[in-house]
């Protein structure tokens, strides 16, 4: 059993501003904003939701194919990710085109504004799960991409067997509500943060006991609060790691993600698996960038157990 990873790829420019966008946002003038925020600190890094989530992944000995589109300057990124054991050779490479790229800013309380300059990502959707080396009972991670790719392998997942992880992410508000009630409908696992649940609720009008009941198992992030799993009724609470020091909240949610994928694919339990993504998000909070935290699998061990206790369920994993 494997996932298929169809999320975005894309270089992150990372941007951090010492005050707080706060203070510049003029309640009753929001229709009239023109502002300019000046930084002291720039980083290039690699980045894309399905690039972190497989970079995560990999990096713990997991088995993750990355199924999307880059543009020209990918070769070298694609070594990089090759290098922790990611599986590229499902990338198409779109060579008039520049990899998709991120403009993230963050302030002093690690509130965020963002552009995304889709570059070859908006060709993934002439992409196929059909041309993807998967088979039936194999998961595909549908995470934001260009929301034609989305709609896409909606449609292509059930066809072909595949349990889909449904990851949506920043596109709930670019996805039509019908494509989002069948996106839930169909999904066999539901990622979402804390905000991008509440919007799901509003866009999809299902109920939060309505749209819970539907996957197998569903994955709330909430921040510095920790996690929050729900299936077959029942709810397990997950803490976020206490004291760290935030470097930058880019790229957290998609390590969790990876964490969490590399306990369910190898059969650990949910707590378990909650717990895995938890110390994986702890790692990059703590880096600048989203594929710079770097653990063996041991380190990776060893500081699981610093804060949680797996009853020896990570001794079953070789």
């Amino acid at each position: 059993m494997k996932v298929i990873l169809t999320g975005s790829i894309a270089i992150d420019y990372l941007m951090r501003f010492p005050g707080l966008f706060s203070d510049h946002l003029l309640p009753g003038h929001l229709d009239k904003v023109s502002l300019s925020f000046l930084v002291p600190e720039l980083s290039r890094r690699d980045g894309g939701v399905g690039a972190n989530i497989a970079y995560n992944l990999a990096m713990l000995g997991g088995a993750a194919c990355l199924f999307s589109t880059a543009g020209q300057d990918f070769p070298e990124y694609a070594k990089r990710l090759q290098a922790v054991g990611v599986d590229t050779s499902c990338v198409r490479i779109i060579p008039e085109k520049f990899t998709a790229s991120f403009f993230a800013t963050t302030d002093r309380n690690n509130a965020q504004i963002a552009s995304f300059y889709t570059g070859a990502m908006a060709d993934s959707a002439n992409l196929s799960l059909k041309e993807a080396p998967c088979e039936p009972g194999d998961f595909v991670m549908i995470s934001p991409t260009d929301p034609g790719a989305m709609a896409r392998y909606i449609d292509e997942a059930p066809e072909l067997g595949l349990k889909t992880l449904f990851d949506p992410g920043q596109q709930v508000v670019s996805m039509d509500p019908d494509l989002l009630r069948k996106g839930v409908d169909t999904a066999y696992g539901l990622f979402v943060n804390e905000y991008e649940f509440e919007l799901l609720l509003k866009h999809t009008g299902y109920s939060e006991v309505e749209l819970l009941a539907k996957p197998v198992f569903s994955v709330i992030t909430l921040g510095e609060v920790g996690s929050r799993i729900c299936s077959a009724g029942q709810e397990i609470l997950c803490p976020a790691v206490q004291g760290l020091k935030v470097v930058d909240p880019t790229g957290v949610g998609d390590a969790f993600r990876g964490g969490f994928l590399r306990g369910y694919l190898a059969g650990l339990s949910l707590k378990t698996c909650a717990e895995m993504g938890t110390i994986l998000a702890s790692a990059c909070l703590q880096e600048n960038g989203t594929q710079v935290h770097r653990l063996t699998w041991d380190e990776f061990v060893n500081e699981y157990r610093k804060h949680f206790d797996d009853q020896g369920e990570l001794d079953t994993i070789e």
